[in-house]
């Protein structure tokens, strides 16, 4: 167990006020269409009302959040209809699998200093319960972005580091680089979520890299499950990456921390599906898979990969078969990162299809875990600017044109539209081009935005929390994003008695 062993650290870090969410700095908490498309799993729908209902635990033993990266209330209507549609229904009645959760909020979502957020200061609220400057992860927003001078007396605390140091299993799984914002939230303090690598430190910064950080995560055993892509902040640039050709790691400093992760007792490494196939649950204590260069493939493309990606509902099950061997319980943190990726591009359908499948991963996650122990949360760190309109009939095709109206042009336009972004489908003498001559349902096209740019930016909405498990009734509200960090923690100390 790794209990024993955790609570002289703990003791430690109680006596030295680092245990506290957040650190010093941590502010004070201011029917029948669904049956016809989509027929909920019997594990799922027998299990999740009884259980959350009763809440007879006063804490979680073990927590499991899932981020959906710019999965705002859009993406996710638009993701219900495509899913239901794509199963020969209507799609408005059909229910994602973690809309079936019985507890809903709400998240506010800014920064410190933007108004319109970005993962990594939304990371900070969900994982260190705090509010924080864009850029920084699991840094109080008295730091200044970049600069390295800045970081002491600033630094935060992860729940996840915490239960680290309680003894409980700990794991992360994401679609993005491993070192990518988001996930580092679970395991990193940067001033700056670009330093990624060694080759990103500016001169002089005594700071480790993100990707470090994660080798050398100082709670308790380390993490336990690392799942994702970016093996290029973990590799040297004496070292050949084994899927892409021609290329090589980042690291400046000649490390290579996944084969350092891998010579770890009970400890596994692993860059492809057959690799990660292999794994015995039951067998491996430490997992690490870094299944891409730079990020993962989108689900869409997956199949087509080389050396072949599992995916994200087979990360998922994965991890929690290795961290649910822990009988001290465990947390982990899985996130949809290409969802975000896919909107930045403007490319509704593999946004949406990202979002289907973090629903697949939800799903099976319920099917696993007992909600009368465990506490699931799904939410998103910010939104995008997609838009649903212009009155099209029921069932139309969500990725399709709008039936009924056109625009005061006479032309068609798309159900689906973007407030920015790469493409406004303009002739030279900016008239519209005639969108019915083009299929807007094939996979790689591009949804219309009204103001140009490179890529769509974030928005700033509230975003959705859903909840099932112990003290889950106390997400039923809005609140502030960082007071989800605060709940998860009060939820594990209650039970962990932390």
């Amino acid at each position: 167990m790794k209990r024993l062993l955790a609570a002289a650290v703990m003791w430690a870090l109680a006596a030295a006020g680092a245990v506290a969410l957040g650190g010093a700095n941590t502010p004070q908490p201011a029917a029948a269409d669904v049956a016809a498309t989509h027929v909920p799993s019997v594990a799922v729908a027998a299990r999740a009302p009884a259980q959350v209902g009763a809440e007879p635990l006063v804490g979680a033993k073990n927590v499991i959040l899932f981020v959906g990266d710019g999965m705002g209330v859009s993406t996710i209507t638009a993701a219900r209809i495509l899913e239901g549609q794509m199963r020969g229904g209507t799609g408005e009645g059909n229910e994602l699998s973690f809309e079936r959760l019985p507890t809903v909020g709400l998240s506010r979502v800014f920064n410190w200093n933007f108004q319109v957020p970005d993962s990594a200061g939304a990371v900070t609220a969900l994982l260190a319960g705090e509010r924080t400057d864009r850029g920084l992860i699991n840094v109080a927003h008295e730091a200044t972005r970049g600069e390295c001078a800045t970081l002491a007396g600033n630094e935060l605390t992860s729940w996840v580091m915490e239960a680290e140091a309680l003894g409980l299993a700990t794991g992360v799984v994401t679609t993005a680089r491993l070192s990518h914002a988001t996930p580092a939230g679970a395991y990193a303090v940067s001033v700056d979520r670009a330093f990624e690598s060694d080759a990103s430190l500016p001169a002089g910064c005594s700071q480790p890299d993100i990707a470090r950080q994660l080798i050398e995560f100082p709670y308790g055993d380390g993490i336990d499950v690392a799942l994702g892509g970016g093996r290029r902040a973990f590799t040297p640039t004496s070292a050949a990456d084994p899927e892409d050709a021609g290329k090589t790691g980042l690291r400046k400093d000649g490390r290579n921390l996944a084969n350092e992760w891998a010579a770890r007792p009970g400890a596994e490494y692993v860059w492809n599906q057959a690799q990660f196939d292999a794994i015995n649950p039951a067998q491996t204590d430490q997992l690490l898979g870094l299944f891409a260069r730079s990020h993962m493939s989108y689900e869409h493309d997956r199949p087509g990969d080389q050396a072949g990606e599992p995916s994200l509902t087979e990360m998922t099950e994965k991890a929690i078969e290795i961290l649910s061997r822990d009988t001290d319980g465990f947390v982990l943190v899985v996130e949809a990162g290409r969802i975000d990726h896919a909107h930045h591009g403007n490319n509704a359908y593999r946004a949406l299809t990202e979002t289907i499948e973090l629903s697949n991963a939800v799903e099976r996650t319920l099917e696993m875990v007992n909600l009368n122990e465990t506490l699931v949360v799904v939410t998103a760190d910010h939104s995008h600017g997609l838009t649903i309109s212009g009155y099209p009939t029921r069932g139309n095709d969500i990725l399709g044109l709008v039936d009924t109206v056109t625009g005061a042009d006479g032309l068609p336009f798309t159900t689906l539209n973007y407030a920015s972004g790469p493409e406004q489908y303009l002739k030279p003498d900016g008239s519209r081009i005639d969108l019915a001559a083009i299929d807007t349902t094939h996979p790689d096209f591009i949804q219309p935005s009204l103001v140009p740019g490179s890529g769509a930016a974030h928005t700033g909405e509230d975003v959705a929390i859903y909840a099932a498990g112990p003290r889950s009734r106390k997400f039923d509200r809005a609140m502030g994003q960082g007071k989800i960090g605060r709940l998860i923690l009060n939820a594990l100390r209650r039970f962990h008695g932390a």
